[in-house]
C-alpha cells in the first residue's frame, strides 16, 4: 500500500502561518477587545433602532439597514486595522526578524497573515446577523439584509483588509501603516455621505459606485431602506470585486518587499 511523503502529510506554509497569526488574534485581549467593543456599539445601536421602530420613527427595512451599514463599516474597520498591523507592527515590537529567517516564502507569510486578518471581519458580520434577524419584520428582510452582509460586506471587507496588508508591507512604521490605511477607509467612504440631490446626480453615483466602500453602504441602503429591487443594483458589485482583485494582487506582489527596515 503506498503511503505519503512527508511533504504531502505537512501543512502548507501558509496554512501554518495562518493557524498561527489566527491564534494569536483571538487567543490574545487584541482580538477579543475589539470583538467586544464592536459587539457592544451594535447592541447599543440595535437597541436604539428597536426603540425608534416602537415609536414609528422607524420600519423594519430602516432599522436594519442603519445596522447592516454600521456592520460592514464596523468590521471592515478593524479587520483594516488588524491587517495594518500585521507586518509593520512586528517590524515595530522586534519579532519581524524571526519570522524572516524562517524557511516561510514571503509570499506564504503575508498570505497566511492576511488570511488570518480576514477572520476580524468575518466574525464581525456574522455577529451582526442575530440584530438582523430579531429587528427584521419577515423573511425578505432578513433574506436581503444576509445577502448585503454576506456578499457586499465579505467583498468589502476583503479588498480593505488587502489594502492594510499592502500598506503594511511597505510601511516604515506601525503609526504610518494604520493612519494611512485608515485615513484611505475614510476618503473612500465619503461619497456614500454625500446629500441625496448629489448622490443622485451623474459624477454623485459615479464617485459612489467606482469606489468599493462607498458602493456597498448605498447596496445596502438602497435595497434595505429604499426598497429597490436586489437585480437592479448589481452594477454596485463591480468595484468591489475589482478592488479584491487588485488589492489581492498588489498585497502579494508587495510581498517581496517585506523587510527588517521598511520600505526603501
Amino acid at each position: 500500500m503506498p503511503t505519503k511523503s512527508h511533504s504531502e502529510l505537512s501543512p502548507s506554509p501558509i496554512m501554518v502561518v495562518a493557524r498561527y497569526e489566527l491564534r494569536a488574534l483571538w487567543l490574545s485581549p487584541k482580538g477579543l477587545t475589539v470583538l467586544f467593543g464592536y459587539v457592544l456599539l451594535l447592541s447599543v445601536l440595535s437597541y436604539v433602532a428597536a426603540s425608534e421602530a416602537a415609536l414609528n420613527l422607524l420600519d423594519a427595512r430602516e432599522s436594519v439597514g442603519i445596522v447592516v451599514q454600521v456592520a460592514i463599516g464596523l468590521s471592515t474597520l478593524a479587520a483594516l486595522v488588524v491587517s495594518s498591523d500585521m507586518i509593520s507592527g512586528e517590524r515595530e515590537r522586534d519579532t519581524l526578524e524571526a519570522l524572516l529567517v524562517t524557511p516561510v516564502p514571503r509570499r506564504a507569510l503575508v498570505i497566511g497573515k492576511m488570511a488570518a486578518a480576514s477572520s476580524m471581519w468575518l466574525i464581525g458580520i456574522t455577529a451582526a446577523v442575530p440584530y438582523v434577524i430579531s429587528l427584521a419584520g419577515g423573511p425578505g428582510v432578513t433574506g436581503d439584509a444576509i445577502f448585503v452582509l454576506g456578499v457586499a460586506g465579505s467583498l468589502v471587507g476583503l479588498a480593505l483588509t488587502a489594502m492594510g496588508m499592502a500598506i503594511s508591507a511597505i510601511s516604515m512604521s506601525n503609526r504610518v501603516s494604520v493612519a494611512a490605511s485608515v485615513g484611505i477607509l475614510l476618503i473612500l467612504a465619503a461619497p456614500s455621505q454625500l446629500p441625496a440631490v448629489t448622490a443622485d446626480g451623474v459624477l454623485g453615483s459615479i464617485l459612489i459606485a467606482s469606489n468599493p466602500v462607498s458602493a456597498g453602504l448605498k447596496l445596502a441602503g438602497l435595497v434595505l431602506i429604499d426598497q429597490k429591487p436586489l437585480a437592479d443594483q448589481w452594477h454596485l458589485l463591480i468595484s468591489p470585486v475589482v478592488a479584491v482583485a487588485v488589492m489581492t494582487f498588489l498585497a502579494i506582489r508587495l510581498s517581496s518587499r517585506v523587510r527588517l527596515g521598511g520600505a526603501r
